[in-house]
């Protein structure tokens, strides 16, 4: 399910088109239609809004302007670890090990 903030590739005539990142949904006056506020993530920055139903909203086709579109949902794909460079060679770096946080906030400004 699409929700606010989410980021979805916006297909037109089944070729992906651009990603755009949901910024509010809001109900339409129609049961089952929103308002969707979506920020086209291409150069320069383009704020739309479409009226949509909830379907349309999670991935159903639908046609604007006579072309089919679809939204799909992006998800974050998984990032494969990689051995620690500070073991010995030859081993791995199997098991339940945590990469080092590093908080950005509280480095100092050069």
């Amino acid at each position: 399910m699409v929700t606010e903030r989410d980021i979805v590739l916006i297909y037109s005539e089944g070729t992906p088109l651009t990603f755009a990142r949901i910024e509010e949904i809001l109900p339409d006056i129609k049961p089952n239609w929103y308002h969707v506020k979506l920020l086209i993530l291409q150069i320069p920055l383009h704020p739309v809004t479409w009226i949509l139903r909830d379907s349309y909203i999670n991935g159903e086709e639908f046609t604007m302007d006579g072309r089919k579109v679809r939204l799909e949902l992006i998800e974050c794909p998984e990032i494969a670890e990689k051995p620690d460079m500070h073991e010995e060679k030859g081993r791995s770096s199997r098991g339940s090990k945590k990469g080092k946080l590093i908080l950005l906030k509280n480095r100092k400004k050069v």
